[in-house]
């Protein structure tokens, strides 16, 4: 089901970028430098949270940091390579979700802080 256009709601060309960390120092560290790179507007950063995934045909657990990254579409690449770079695991999570509706005052400040 799709929303029609409102005074309150907006089509968007932003982004919410998942990634996740083991350490949150690492975590506080990324979401600063990401926001101060203009490659995001906002991280939110989840507290702890446990993981299993298989990881060379291996059962892993894993305590893990979430990180919300606010961004635009023009960004991404930058952010992702950035990120790339800068990520400890040899295969990071990093997935990229659009967003289709929201307050349009927020989808411009997610513009004008990613660009």
């Amino acid at each position: 089901m799709t929303m029609p256009d409102s005074p309150t709601t907006a089509r968007t060309d932003c982004l919410l970028v998942i990634t996740t960390v083991d350490d949150r120092t690492l975590a506080d560290d990324l979401a600063q430098e990401l926001v101060e790179q203009r490659l995001a507007a906002c991280v939110h950063i989840l507290g702890a949270g446990r993981s299993v995934y298989r990881w060379q045909e291996e059962v892993e657990d894993a305590e893990e940091h979430t990180l919300l990254i606010k961004t635009s579409a023009p960004s991404y690449d930058s952010l992702q390579d950035w990120l790339a770079q800068r990520h400890p695991y040899e295969t990071p999570e990093l997935i990229a979700l659009p967003i289709t509706q929201g307050l349009p005052d927020y989808l411009d400040w997610i513009r004008q802080c990613t660009r």
